[in-house]
């Protein structure tokens, strides 16, 4: 299940805990260094604009996508549609059983 792990990895899922996206799932996509990573969704964070975050602002979930990791290493590309298919996975296997909303959609703005 989820928990805290040490190090980042390309393709691990984290929950943004920090800023206007907090509550919200993303991808690892990029380890700049050990401080900053760079993370996307595929929707609203496309691969191509990915958000630069601090580590202390999200939460390391234990769950890596293989899918992705497999791709970025492959071509150092992976589709927009693969990142909302590892998310999507991560949802129905992880997060809807707990009765949590997925995207933090409960969040005022």
């Amino acid at each position: 299940m989820p928990r805290k792990c040490s190090p980042c990895q390309v393709g691990q899922i984290v929950q943004i805990t920090h800023g206007r996206d907090a509550g919200q799932y993303a991808v690892v996509i990029h380890v700049i260094d050990e401080r900053f990573v760079l993370l996307a969704d595929g929707s609203r964070r496309k691969f191509d604009f990915p958000k630069r975050k601090n580590v202390q602002h999200i939460r390391l979930l234990d769950y890596i996508s293989l899918e992705v990791q497999n791709s970025i290493m492959e071509t150092g590309r992976v589709t927009n549609g693969k990142l909302r298919y590892a998310l999507t996975k991560f949802a129905n296997e992880y997060v809807t059983k707990k009765g949590e909303p997925f995207n933090g959609e409960g969040r005022c703005n």
